[in-house]
C-alpha cells in the first residue's frame, strides 16, 4: 500500500475550536504558573466527552488552559498535513494509529523521550518513537439475544455469507471501521479486502454513522450483530447491568479482533515542546489512565493500572502481528470503500 502523501484527503470534517479550561496547581515540568499564558493547541480526533475530562484533569494540574481543535482523526491529519510547519498544533491526539502514521511518513512528528516510550509496550509505539499508544481497544463481532453464540463467525470475512444477509450493523466511516479495512488490505491483499467489501454491500450490511448506534440497534432487535470496538458493549453493560441485551464475540481467524491503539505525537513545529511533551507524559501517567479505563472501558496502556475487571485481558485477545503505524494509507482505504460501495 501507497505512502503517499495525505494531503489529497478531502477536509469533510469542520474543526472546532474549544477551550476545555480550569485552573489548579502546576505539577508538570514545563508548565506555566500564570493562567493567562496560552497553552498549547490540541488536534484531537476523540470525540469531546471521552478526551474532555482527561484534559480538564490537566489543565488543573498545570494551570494553563489547552486549546482543543477536535475532528475526524483522518481530516485533521490531513489539515496538519496541508498546514505542515506552519500548523498551530503543538500535539496530535488520534483516534488510531494510522492517522498517526500518516503525518510520520510527512516528516512532522518530532522523536518522544525515552521515558515517554517506556511506559507502554512496544506494540503500541513507534519503532522511530515518534508517537506512543495512549489507550488500545479491540474490533469484536457483537451479537443479540436472538444469535446463538456457537454459530458465531470465527472470522468476520465470514460475515458475507447468505445466513447473516440484512442482519449485519457496520459504521463504514469511522475511523476504527476504516483502520480494520486497512490492516485487511495489508495482511491478505486488495483483492481480498475488495472482494469482502464488495461481499457486505450485496449481502445487504446496514450502515450507521458510529459505533453506539450499530450497538443500539442490536439491543433493539433490528440487527443481530455488528462490528464495533469492545468498549462500547462494556460501558452498556455496566451502565444497565449484566442483563444488557448485547454481547461480544472475539472472533480468532484472519484479523481476529485486531487490537488498535488511541495515540499522541507532538509536532515538530511546535513552539512549546516543554509543555507539550509534558501533555504527553501526563496522559501516559496514572490518572489519566485510570480514567480511560474506568470511564470508557478501554485498556490502559502502562504498568500498575489494570482494565476493568470485566474484560478478557489483552493478552487472551487474538490479534494479528502487525505494526500498527503501517495502517497510515488511509486515502488508499477511502478510495477502496467507495469503489466499493462501502461509502
Amino acid at each position: 500500500m501507497s505512502t503517499s502523501s495525505k494531503t489529497s484527503l478531502a477536509l469533510a470534517v469542520a474543526l472546532v475550536a474549544l477551550p476545555v479550561g480550569a485552573c489548579g496547581n502546576s505539577e508538570e515540568p514545563g508548565s506555566g504558573d500564570d493562567p493567562s499564558t496560552p497553552g498549547i493547541t490540541v488536534y484531537s480526533g476523540r470525540i469531546a466527552p471521552l478526551i474532555g475530562p482527561a484534559i480538564d484533569m490537566y489543565e488543573q494540574k498545570v494551570n494553563r488552559d489547552v486549546e482543543v481543535r477536535f475532528g475526524d482523526s483522518a481530516t485533521l491529519a490531513a489539515q496538519i498535513a496541508e498546514e505542515g510547519e506552519n500548523s498551530p498544533a503543538d500535539v496530535f491526539f488520534s483516534q488510531d494509529a494510522g492517522s498517526l502514521g500518516a503525518i510520520d511518513a510527512e516528516g512532522l512528528l518530532e522523536p518522544l523521550p525515552r521515558d515517554i516510550l517506556e511506559r507502554v509496550p512496544a506494540r503500541f509505539r513507534a519503532d522511530d518513537g515518534d508517537w506512543v499508544g495512549v489507550s488500545a481497544r479491540s474490533r469484536v463481532i457483537a451479537y443479540g439475544p436472538e444469535v446463538d453464540p456457537d454459530g458465531l463467525p470465527d472470522s468476520p470475512l465470514e460475515l458475507t455469507d447468505s445466513e447473516w444477509e440484512g442482519r449485519v450493523g457496520w459504521a463504514p466511516t469511522n475511523a476504527s471501521l476504516q483502520g480494520y479495512v486497512t490492516a485487511l488490505w495489508l495482511l491478505e491483499g486488495e483483492d481480498v479486502a475488495r472482494e469482502w467489501l464488495e461481499g457486505m454491500v450485496a449481502n445487504d450490511t446496514q450502515a450507521y454513522e458510529s459505533n453506539v448506534p450499530v450497538r443500539d440497534a442490536i439491543a433493539a432487535g433490528e440487527i443481530d450483530v455488528g462490528l464495533i470496538n469492545h468498549y462500547y458493549v462494556a460501558e452498556a453493560i455496566a451502565e444497565n447491568g449484566p442483563d444488557y441485551p448485547v454481547q461480544v464475540h472475539f472472533p480468532p481467524d484472519d484479523l481476529g479482533s485486531l487490537v488498535n491503539t488511541t495515540g499522541v505525537g507532538v509536532l515538530a513545529s511546535t513552539d512549546d515542546r516543554a509543555d507539550a511533551l509534558g501533555f504527553v507524559r501526563f496522559l501516559l501517567g496514572r490518572e489519566a489512565q485510570r480514567y480511560f479505563a474506568e470511564s470508557s472501558k478501554e485498556y490502559p496502556l502502562i504498568e500498575g493500572v489494570e482494565p476493568d475487571h470485566s474484560l478478557r485481558p489483552l493478552a487472551r485477545i487474538p490479534s494479528p502481528p502487525i505494526d500498527l503505524s503501517d495502517l497510515s494509507d488511509v486515502e488508499g482505504t477511502l478510495e477502496l470503500m467507495r469503489d466499493t460501495g462501502a461509502l
